[in-house]
């Protein structure tokens, strides 16, 4: 039997710094978030990541891991948003 996953999508954008990886995995490590696949460009000096994760193993709630992604981005200056991978997919089916 195959082990559930409750897959999320978190997108991260803004100027770039020193750290935005690092402190971003940080956060989902110490909360029991795997990363599934990572995307990561920088243009013009603008970072844009875009990330796939299983939250199945997460210490907090998906409501709670979402607000605390955002603090952690106004803390670095970016914009982190969360979205559950079903929604996700319903939102940007062509």
């Amino acid at each position: 039997m195959e082990p559930t996953m409750d897959k999320a999508i978190i997108t991260v954008v803004g100027k770039d710094t020193v750290g935005i990886i690092a402190r971003v995995c940080t956060y989902l490590a110490d909360n029991g978030v795997n990363v599934l696949d990572i995307s990561q460009t920088i243009v013009s000096g603008f970072f844009n990541m875009m990330m796939i994760v299983d939250m199945a193993g997460a210490e907090k709630s998906f409501a709670d891991i979402s607000a605390e992604m955002d603090e952690l981005g106004s803390k670095i200056g970016v914009s982190i948003k969360c979205q559950r991978e079903e929604i996700f997919e319903k939102m940007h089916r062509i």
